[in-house]
C-alpha cells in the first residue's frame, strides 16, 4: 500500500487495529482521504473476520461510480488499484455481505498495543483541572470514549483534541491524529516538539518524505532529546550551519546526535577556512 502509505494504514496493515475499529473503516466510517480510504477498503476484504470482509466488499459494491470513475482515471493512480476495482464485487453476492453484526460484534475491543496503560491515560484526562476551561472540556469529553470513539476524534476532531490524542498510548490512535486531513504543517512541528509523546509518532514523521520537506519540521526534530537517535542523525545533514552548531553543544539531546553536529560542525568550519 505505498501508494497511500500513512501511520494509520500501517496501522492497519500490522494488525494492530482493534476489531470495532476495522469494522468502522470496513463501512467507511472514517473521515480519510480517499486513497486511504481506499487502501483500507482493499486491506479489509481479506480480513479474517468475515463480517468485516463482507461489509468491506458491502462498501466498495455502494461506492458511487462517478466517483470511482474519477479516482481511476488519475494518472497518480497505481495499476494494482485499477485493476483490485474493475475485478471487485460491485453488487455483493457474498452471503455474509448481508449478515448484520451483533451487539457482541459492536463491543469495543482494546488494541493490544497501548491497552494496559489505558486506565493511565484516563485518569491522567481527568486529572487535568488546571488547564483552560476549553482544555478541560476536551479533556472530559475524551475521557468518556473508547478507542474508537477517539480514533473518530483524532481524525475528525479539534486541533485540541489531536494535540492531546496524539499522546494516546494506543498506537492506533496517535496514528489516526498523525493521518488525519485536518492536519497542518504547523500541527505537525508542534507535535515534532513535543517532549511527551512516543518516539514512534517522532519515527513516523521523521521519516514521511511530505513532512521532512519542511525545515522547521527537520529543526524541531532533531533538537528534540525524545526522537529516535537514527532519525536524529539522518536529519542533521539538512539543519543549516547555525543549528548545527548550536545542537553540538546541548547536553539535552543524545549524545550520539550531540557528537555527530560537533564532528558536521567541523567540518562546516574547516570548509570555510
Amino acid at each position: 500500500m505505498d501508494w497511500a502509505r500513512t501511520p494509520l494504514v500501517e496501522c492497519f496493515e500490522r494488525g494492530e487495529a482493534p476489531r470495532d475499529v476495522r469494522l468502522m473503516a470496513a463501512r467507511g466510517g472514517l473521515a480519510l482521504r480517499v486513497p486511504e480510504q481506499f487502501a483500507l477498503l482493499m486491506l479489509l476484504v481479506s480480513d479474517s473476520d468475515p463480517v468485516i470482509a463482507a461489509r468491506a466488499c458491502r462498501t466498495i459494491a455502494r461506492l458511487p461510480s462517478d466517483s470511482l470513475a474519477t479516482f481511476l482515471a488519475d494518472p497518480d493512480t497505481p495499476e494494482q488499484v485499477r485493476s483490485f476495482f474493475a475485478t471487485s464485487p460491485r453488487g455483493g453476492t457474498d452471503e455474509a455481505a448481508d449478515e448484520e453484526p451483533s451487539e457482541a460484534d459492536d463491543e469495543d475491543v482494546e488494541a493490544a498495543t497501548g491497552a494496559e496503560t489505558e486506565g493511565d491515560f484516563r485518569e491522567e484526562l481527568l486529572a487535568a483541572a488546571d488547564q483552560s476551561v476549553a482544555h478541560v472540556g476536551a479533556l472530559r469529553r475524551l475521557s468518556t470514549m473508547n478507542v474508537a470513539g477517539r480514533i473518530k476524534a483524532a481524525i475528525q476532531g479539534t486541533r485540541e483534541e489531536r494535540s492531546i490524542l496524539i499522546r494516546d498510548p494506543n498506537r492506533v490512535v496517535a496514528a489516526a491524529v498523525l493521518s488525519s486531513p485536518k492536519l497542518t504543517e504547523g500541527d505537525v512541528e508542534s507535535i515534532a516538539r513535543m517532549t511527551n509523546v512516543s518516539d514512534e509518532v517522532l519515527r513516523q514523521i521523521g521519516t514521511n518524505r511530505l513532512w521532512a520537506k519542511s525545515y522547521a519540521v527537520v529543526a524541531a526534530l532533531a533538537r528534540n532529546a525524545k526522537t529516535p537517535v537514527g532519525v536524529s542523525l539522518a536529519l542533521l545533514p539538512r539543519l543549516s550551519e547555525r543549528d548545527v552548531r548550536i545542537l553540538s553543544a546541548d547536553r539535552n539531546v543524545p549524545e550520539a546526535v550531540r557528537l555527530s553536529a560537533r564532528k558536521l560542525n567541523l567540518r562546516n568550519t574547516s570548509r570555510r577556512q
